[in-house]
């Protein structure tokens, strides 16, 4: 296993993607990689500086550090998007992809199976966080982009060439670690996605924890997160995907 090394987390998910027939999910895998390999591009990040993972509805990439993160949210949020409408207006409707998008950062520590750490959890639990999914249920955009708190306060917040803080809300979200705080592109919407649905607690109840505690991941420890720990938690990113309503 390797040491850990920090990384951009970018991971994207596609929308009910268990409801859909072999077919469909083989032609809509291939939609998402072009969709990602073209954001990439756009955001000039080479493929040397990127590593791939794939879980069948969702599709991880490790971006190096030295790679602008500026750039690729201006990119997520402007040619993402019309990247996306591009391939969906050429799509019969019933086979047409929505996207939901998390943009991270952190530690991660690569094996001969795959990839693990506590970050890399981190993001992975607000790709499949239910304000993330019922902020693009409540939209008829193609795809909605959240990013973690570190690239908020790191990047968003200071206003990008390209970028808007404003547009983003807070969302805190409850993990099995513990109550995590992220920013939502777009306007919350009626159910409440700024984090009152349920697997979540209200930004106003709950505010963001200041305490961090050590996650191990198949028993070694890689890094830390914000929130409550209860017990001993492993997580195993290497196994098979599975096939979850999306």
């Amino acid at each position: 296993m390797t040491n850990p090394v920090h990384r951009t987390i970018l991971l994207f998910d596609i929308e009910q993607f268990g409801t859909r027939d072999d077919v469909e999910q083989a032609f809509l895998r291939r939609v998402l990689y072009d969709v990602v390999d073209a954001t990439l591009l756009a955001a000039d990040i080479d493929e040397t500086a990127r590593l791939r993972a794939d879980r069948g509805d969702s599709v991880m990439e490790l971006i190096d550090a030295q790679a602008s993160v500026p750039a690729l949210v201006k990119t997520l949020l402007t040619e993402t998007p019309a990247l996306l409408h591009n391939k969906n207006r050429l799509i019969a409707t019933s086979a047409q992809m929505r996207l939901r998008i998390v943009l991270s950062s952190g530690y991660v520590a690569i094996d001969d199976n795959g990839w693990v750490g506590s970050d890399l959890n981190h993001a992975v639990r607000l790709l499949n966080s239910d304000p993330l999914r019922d902020a693009l249920k409540e939209r008829t955009d193609e795809c909605v982009l959240c990013v973690s708190d570190a690239i908020y306060q790191g990047v968003v917040r200071h206003g990008p060439l390209g970028v808007r803080p404003d547009d983003f809300h807070r969302i805190t979200v409850e993990t099995k670690e513990g109550p995590t705080v992220a920013w939502v592109h777009g306007e919350p919407g009626p159910t409440g996605s700024t984090g009152s649905s349920a697997g979540s607690v209200p930004v106003s109840d709950t505010p963001a924890s200041s305490q961090h505690n050590d996650v191990r991941i198949n028993g070694d420890q890689y890094g830390q997160v914000g929130g409550t720990h209860h017990g001993d938690q492993h997580f195993d990113f290497t196994r098979p995907a599975r096939d979850e309503h999306r």
